[in-house]
């Protein structure tokens, strides 16, 4: 069974706020650069429509000339490209605070920064953090231009949020190091993987390590609503010392300390074109006995400093330019299909995603709430030891 998420099934969890992200304020926004002359408010407008048109929003977000970003690294689904052809388009300069960071990381910078303008304008979410954020009134309702391009399964109806792109979970491998690399969840079990196999995070409170789990607990027999045997699978792998608590990144990759990574196939080939240069010959194959893919969901900050800068990125997200450069960064973006049906699509960069088949799925709020909480009891006993 294919399995497609909204957005990430990142896990709402109490985490406390890091010392990184407590700034002292330094002033509330918006101020009168993301107001009309007509007195239209970026702060309160939900579409470019509301505030006068894209034009009007262009010419407040280049008075703005800054937008806060959280949580994007460059090499994480072609952010970098992203970032710089938005500031090239429009001249707004995009900083971007702890790349590496979590989606939780995220939501604790809005809440511990209320008020002040060095809070996150945009955020970039596992979908259940986007649920959760949504839930605390923490988003701001926001439509762009091509919302109903957005299949109805993957956004709010509100436009708190709204998926961007997805992937799917692979196994990435270091064709060098390994001498024969896993296809399956079931490969990863066998002896000779011992030390060798990490997830990027931790499930509690990284999409992708989460993703990792519920692939493993469909492989072994799992479902939505029963994440548990991806539980015991990984409680399995770290018995038999094959699991390795190391966080995979590609400076882990390099240096042969995660040689074997389950992680989201956009990152595992982007990775593999990254390491060519490197000496690395980094393999991907999406597994099949446990094909899971995910979403990630586009949200603002119902208290962005920098309002219509915040909406005008959204509205470059979701653009023919900024969905191909997601799919340029292997990435399978939101407007797919209806870019296909436009004609817009960058056929060159579909050729070149992985190979996978199957029709989506979803699971419910409420499968994902009970996944959550299953993780959140039973994934440190899993791994301890």
């Amino acid at each position: 069974m294919t399995v497609f998420l909204p957005r990430t099934a990142v896990l709402t969890g109490g985490l406390a706020v890091a010392a990184a992200l407590a700034l002292s304020a330094c002033g509330a926004a918006p101020d009168d650069k993301s107001t009309t002359a007509d007195g239209k408010s970026a702060a309160t407008a939900t579409s470019a429509a509301d505030f006068g048109g894209l034009d009007a929003l262009v010419k407040a977000a280049k008075k703005e000339g800054t937008l806060h970003a959280i949580a994007l690294p460059r090499d994480w689904a072609n952010y970098g490209a992203l970032i710089d052809g938005f500031k090239k388009k429009y001249g707004i300069t995009i900083e971007v605070e702890n790349p590496d960071g979590s989606s939780q990381d995220e939501i604790n910078a809005v809440t511990s920064r209320k008020g002040q303008d060095r809070a996150p304008d945009v955020l970039d979410l596992g979908s259940s953090f986007a649920l959760s954020a949504a839930q605390q009134g923490l988003l701001a309702p926001y439509k762009v231009t091509a919302f109903a391009d957005i299949p109805g399964g993957q956004k709010d109806a509100q436009g708190r949020w709204f998926n961007d792109y997805g992937g799917y979970i692979s196994i990435g491998c270091d064709a060098k190091k390994v001498k024969e690399c896993p296809k399956t969840f079931k490969d990863l079990l066998k002896p000779e993987y011992k030390g060798q196999v990490a997830l990027n995070g931790n499930p509690t409170k990284s999409g992708s390590a989460f993703g990792g789990v519920y692939a493993a607990s469909l492989a072994g027999g799992g479902s939505f609503d029963d994440i548990q045997p991806g539980l015991d699978f990984f409680a399995k792998l770290k018995k038999n010392g094959n699991y390795t608590p190391v966080e995979s990144t590609p400076a882990t990759v390099e240096k042969g300390e995660t040689p074997i990574s389950i992680d989201w196939d956009y990152l595992n080939a982007g990775y593999a074109d990254e390491f060519k240069s490197k000496g690395v010959d980094w393999t991907v194959t999406v597994p099949t006995d446990g094909k899971f893919s995910q979403y990630y969901s586009q949200a603002i900050n119902k208290g962005a400093p920098h309002p219509a800068a915040a909406r005008l990125w959204q509205e470059y997200l979701y653009s023919a330019e900024g969905q191909n450069l997601w799919l340029g960064g292997y990435a399978r973006p939101a407007l797919m299909t209806a870019m296909q049906t436009a004609g817009t699509l960058d056929k060159t960069a579909a050729a070149k995603l992985p190979a996978v088949s199957g029709t989506p799925s979803f699971p419910t709020e409420a499968q994902q709430a009970k996944a959550k909480t299953v993780l959140a009891q039973g994934w440190g006993k899993a791994v301890s030891g």
